[in-house]
């Protein structure tokens, strides 16, 4: 909670100017430039002196009780608790709701409320607080010993940050998935889920648990406990890293599958929310209680160690707006109504992230329809295709969304936001910015302690090194203050052990090297981690032509070889057979655009005769290309996969084809291998390596004994 009307009590004006790793601390004055919407409402009078940090050098201490060290010899002006009591029985939010927010102007309007005027609530007579108390949660369980308390109250050992350093992990036990057949999952660690029975309630706010009760029964559904939701959610009430790699989406006729993964982790954000924010309103209350009953400054100790340096702690990354409108929806409808009583900027999203008004001409998108019209054209595409991308298809975006005791806002600065939705190149180009930009920062990353990536395996035709970048700037030492109240900062954060509380739900239809790659390097939760293991059906049963498939294996050395064998491959045994067919009709498919840029210029400097479809390939020279490929005047199709998952062109004059590299996606196998028309002796080559076994085992299956074992 990074602004000061969330941190009430004890407070020092000072900016964390240094924010090395190591154990000294080097003198600095205040920042004095701090945003307009970041001005203290709990304290009339500013310290009288300014507090400065000191070199240390001691090296036995830890950075946090240096910290508290150099803090404690400051002045003793401290902000009134009482006064923001009175301030809490009067209506006013305890996260600066009744302050004006500055709009942030490096977000090209993202977070701007488009001028609109604010509701203003009226004052309550109730306390703002809205606690439960122990006994009142579900299930009887004490709030202390929550999975929220347990997660981040635990202090790591020297030992265990060592260990956690090191990227180890033994995957010990299995338990069946419900609601996947041929799929377990499997976790490192004591095993905490049963086969039979899951309690899915457990830990959630009363009134989330009982709404969130209520709308699944309204759905149809019974007995959470042992359903797939139930089952999700209580993986993810463990905060142990999820990779989940066998969702079908719901474009994919997997509609239930889908939200019922989706429902899961919105429950689970919700509550880490909720729970944040009671967690910091009770201190605040019982250091309220400390100042009436006491004159001098409240002790602010260990017990009040509840927040991080900013206040934004849930991040959920998504492909496509549309999603995203899905996504923000489901979350709307899933808060309790007595927390969702305005909604503020509704309109404006729905304007944002809606369908756009298309027109039905030549230029404009295969997908739209015929408005007003008695018989629309009924689209060519793939009936996934169209429930993909029939919505808003833009992938920048970002907005930050605030919980209130009474409301939504959306749109909210990121400063004053709780969660933050976004795709990865929405956040990118902030990163970009803020590189740039002395001024500017991305400091709101610091604090996420829950990480959701959903529709994984659609980033990945987007720019998977986007998502790895905003990944690798989360949890990072802020280089400005945000009006941080240190001594309520836990202590985990100032030692920078951040990322190692961090929980990270990776969600996808397939996996890839990446997704495995980002979840075994950059998720380094002490918890530990589950993943979902499944066979899969492979989808040569889906080839509907006789089409001849011949598969030929070439060795490399290495993974980090295999590139380079490929292409020698390719060069030596593969293209010597066609470079001077007379046939032609030779689609060379490629699933990366690395493959595609170097088959290309290798192509160019045969002289050969080929046209292309890349991505960046103008409209133009798009329907030039392919007519050149039907006409015969161009005998290879060069085509890559990122093409075919965007666009899903039906190329005519197809006769061969030919898989330099297997596609991520394994229905583009059998796809491609349908549309190229009945030919006789039709012919298809894949290249692989056992290296490719990912790819392999989800496309071809049968043949998978091949690689051994």
């Amino acid at each position: 909670m990074g602004k000061p009307s969330a941190t009430k009590g004890v407070k020092r004006t000072r900016a964390l100017k240094e924010c090395d790793l190591d154990r000294r601390y080097k003198k600095h004055t205040v920042d004095e430039n701090f945003p307009s919407d970041a001005s203290p409402v709990f304290s009339d009078e500013e310290p009288s002196d300014k507090v400065t940090f000191e070199e240390v050098t001691n090296g036995e201490s830890s950075r946090y009780d240096l910290l508290l060290k150099v803090i404690g010899s400051g002045t003793r002006s401290v902000a009134d608790p009482y006064t923001i009591g009175r301030r809490e029985e009067q209506g006013l939010s305890d996260m600066g709701e009744d302050e004006s927010e500055f709009e942030d102007k490096s977000s090209e309007n993202e977070h701007s409320d488009g001028g609109s005027e604010l509701k203003s609530q009226a004052p309550d007579e109730e306390s703002d607080l809205d606690l439960e108390s122990d006994d009142q949660l579900e299930n009887g369980a004490a709030e202390c010993t929550s999975s929220f308390r347990i997660h981040l109250g635990h202090t790591l050992s020297e030992e265990e940050v060592k260990c956690l350093n090191t990227g180890k992990w033994m995957f010990e036990w299995e338990v069946p998935a419900i609601g996947m057949p041929m799929s377990k999952w499997k976790g490192t660690g004591q095993c905490f889920l049963k086969e039979k029975e899951t309690k899915a309630g457990t830990d959630l706010k009363v009134q989330l648990y009982q709404h969130w009760m209520d709308v699944y029964a309204n759905s149809g559904s019974q007995d959470l406990s042992s359903s797939m939701q139930g089952q999700f959610f209580s993986l993810c009430n463990s905060y142990r890293d999820i990779l989940h790699t066998n969702k079908k989406p719901f474009y994919l006729k997997g509609s239930f599958e889908d939200s019922n993964v989706m429902d899961a982790y919105i429950i689970h954000s919700l509550n880490h929310v909720y729970r944040t924010r009671d967690l910091v309103m009770r201190s605040n209350e019982k250091l309220a209680k400390q100042m009436r009953n006491d004159e001098h400054a409240p002790d602010v100790g260990v017990d009040f160690l509840d927040q991080g340096f900013t206040r934004p702690k849930i991040l959920i990354l998504l492909p496509l707006r549309s999603i995203a409108l899905r996504v923000v929806k489901r979350m709307i409808e899933l808060t309790p109504p007595t927390r969702r009583v305005n909604v503020e900027h509704m309109d404006r999203f729905i304007e944002e992230f809606g369908s756009p008004e298309v027109e039905n001409d030549d230029n404009q998108n295969e997908l739209a329809h015929k408005k007003g019209s008695a018989k629309p054209q009924k689209s060519s595409k793939p009936v996934d295709f169209e429930a993909l991308f029939s919505g808003n298809n833009d992938d920048h975006f970002r907005i930050g969304i605030k919980f209130t005791r009474k409301s939504i806002k959306l749109y909210a600065d990121f400063y004053n936001s709780d969660m933050i939705i976004a795709s990865p190149l929405g956040l990118i180009t902030i990163i970009a910015e803020a590189e740039s930009e002395k001024e500017k920062d991305v400091d709101f990353f610091s604090s996420i302690e829950v990480l959701v990536i959903d529709h994984a395996d659609v980033v990945a035709m987007q720019n998977w090194t986007h998502l790895n970048s905003v990944v690798e700037h989360l949890n990072c030492i802020p280089s400005k203050q945000h009006d941080t109240d240190i001594m309520r900062v836990r202590k985990w954060y100032l030692d920078g052990h951040a990322r190692f509380y961090r929980q990270t739900i990776l969600l996808g239809g397939f996996v890839t090297p990446e997704m495995n790659a980002l979840f075994h390097q950059h998720c380094v939760n002490y918890e530990g981690k589950v993943k979902v293991l499944c066979a899969y059906k492979g989808v040569l049963p889906n080839v509907l032509l006789p089409v001849r498939q011949v598969f030929e294996r070439f060795d490399a050395p290495s993974i980090v070889d295999a590139d380079d064998a490929r292409f020698s491959f390719f060069v030596k045994k593969v293209f010597p057979k066609i470079k001077d067919s007379l046939q032609g009709g030779i689609m060379l498919f490629t699933s990366s655009t690395a493959e595609f840029i170097r088959v290309r210029n290798f192509l160019r400097s045969q002289n050969s005769s080929f046209c292309l479809l890349g991505e960046y390939t103008k409209p133009a020279d798009i329907s030039r290309a392919r007519l050149w490929f039907f006409e015969g005047k161009r005998k290879i199709m060069l085509y890559t996969e990122r093409v075919h998952f965007y666009h899903r062109y039906k190329i005519r004059g197809i006769k061969d084809v030919i898989f330099y590299s297997l596609p991520e996606r394994k229905d583009f196998y059998s796809e491609i291998l349908n549309i190229h028309g009945a030919t006789e002796n039709a012919f298809c080559t894949v290249l692989f390596t056992e290296f490719d076994k990912l790819k392999w085992i989800l496309t071809v299956l049968v043949l998978c004994p091949i690689f051994g074992n």
